[in-house]
């Protein structure tokens, strides 16, 4: 029930001051339930007030001063602090004075962690009323990106500009990339500058990723209070490197070894192992007199051109290399080795003709011996046939004789 009751008072606390003039207020510890400015022209100024029990009470200023006052303005959210104030500046409380001799280090994240005299302090009234001056709530800064676009290739530098309203007395900006946790650059300020700009040169693959940027405040001396703001918006930087692609060609089997037959079919496959949305390859071939381009959408790592009848125009130094467009612009990789392509003439071929005649004498030369061969074995047989070895062995060679005699009269025949 006690609990409930502090949230409709803090709710009612934070429209209203005790003296009806808009305040801050923050839940507190130690033994306190709330700390509140009061009576300031501004939410981040007034006169400091604890809530312990159900009563209302102020900081004795004996000992009051800046950094004491940073602790509670980075407590409130409020900043750092501008003038840590005395002497019941924003007026006289009322009720306790619940903190006397308030002593801070600047390391606490509460006013009531600081060392400190509780009561007991007879010289602290309410005309010792301390208060303060926070420099306010650090906005978050605007990063912009000052290129004109945010895909980069390797070695081209990126420019941003960081921007906060004015406020606050800057110190610092820095410039970080997140997954890092120290800042890639910082800028120190002049006083009263708002904005700075930051160029990164020489973009690799490895920084490609999301930027954002903060400012830093510093205590005003004797107090070394360091406050970062709140970080700003990021901005995704691409780098785009196109790797070199890969080719070669294809032809028929008995075609020599960097030879494509004329009249016969070829292919030229251009791969790359890295490829972007909407990509194409374009394979170049330079000739003696000009250049020829051609392009195929990279649907796959891998794009084959086809050449079906292939022709003296055809031959030269063919070169793949692949290209997309990204954010506007066009980026292309660096052409791949050089494809030497030459064009020969098939091997002589007899015509239909000539292997037409040549199959004719072939086929008469092969009767003719076949003729021959039967005269003489039919002579021979009947040579064999007479009884007088003596008269069969004279007759057997006037035989073979007048075979010779008659083959050639037949052969004559033949001939003639």
């Amino acid at each position: 029930m006690m609990t409930k009751m502090l949230n409709i008072l803090l709710v009612l606390a934070t429209l209203v001051g005790a003296d009806g003039v808009s305040l801050r207020i923050i839940p507190a510890a130690d033994g306190f339930s709330f700390i509140r400015l009061v009576r300031g022209d501004s939410d981040c100024a007034g006169r400091v007030e604890l809530l312990q029990g159900n009563q209302w009470g102020t900081v004795c200023d004996k000992g009051w001063d800046l950094t004491d006052a940073d602790v509670l303005c980075k407590e409130l959210d409020c900043g750092l602090a501008d003038k840590a104030v005395r002497g019941a500046a924003f007026g006289r409380g009322t009720g306790e004075i619940w903190l006397r001799h308030v002593n801070c280090s600047g390391q606490e994240t509460s006013l009531t962690q600081c060392p400190r005299v509780v009561n007991g302090n007879p010289t602290c009234t309410h005309d010792n009323d301390a208060g303060v001056k926070c420099s306010g709530t650090l906005l978050m800064p605007t990063l912009s990106l000052l290129s004109p676009h945010t895909i980069f290739s390797p070695g081209e530098a990126v420019r941003f500009s960081c921007t906060v309203l004015p406020g606050h007395h800057l110190n610092y900006f820095d410039l970080y990339k997140r997954g890092i946790a120290n800042p890639l650059m910082t800028q120190r300020v002049a006083f009263a500058q708002s904005r700075v700009e930051f160029t990164l040169p020489n973009q690799k693959t490895t920084q490609q990723g999301s930027y954002s940027c903060l400012y830093r405040i510093k205590g005003i001396p004797p107090s070394s209070s360091m406050l970062s703001s709140p970080p700003s918006n990021s901005i995704n930087i691409t780098v785009v490197e196109l790797l070199t692609p890969r080719h070669w060609y294809n032809t028929s089997i008995e075609a020599p070894t960097g030879f494509v037959i004329k009249g016969h079919s070829f292919n030229i496959t251009c791969f790359t192992e890295k490829q972007y949305p909407g990509g194409s390859f374009q394979l170049r071939l330079i000739r003696s007199n000009d250049t020829v381009r051609q392009s195929l959408p990279a649907l796959t790592p891998s794009v084959t051109f086809s050449f079906s009848n292939a022709q003296l125009s055809n031959e030269g130094y063919y070169y793949c290399l692949y290209m997309v467009q990204l954010d506007g612009r066009i980026f292309v990789s660096r052409e791949s080795q050089p494809l030497h392509v030459s064009i020969r003439d098939p091997d002589p071929v007899l015509s239909l003709m000539v292997i037409s005649w040549l199959a004719s004498a072939l086929a008469f030369l092969v009767a003719l011996v076949a003729v021959i061969i039967i005269i003489i074995v039919a002579r021979v047989e009947l040579c064999k046939q007479r009884e007088n070895p003596l008269a069969l062995e004279l007759e057997t060679r006037t035989c073979v004789d007048n075979t010779y005699v008659a083959l050639d009269d037949e052969l004559g025949r033949y001939i003639g």
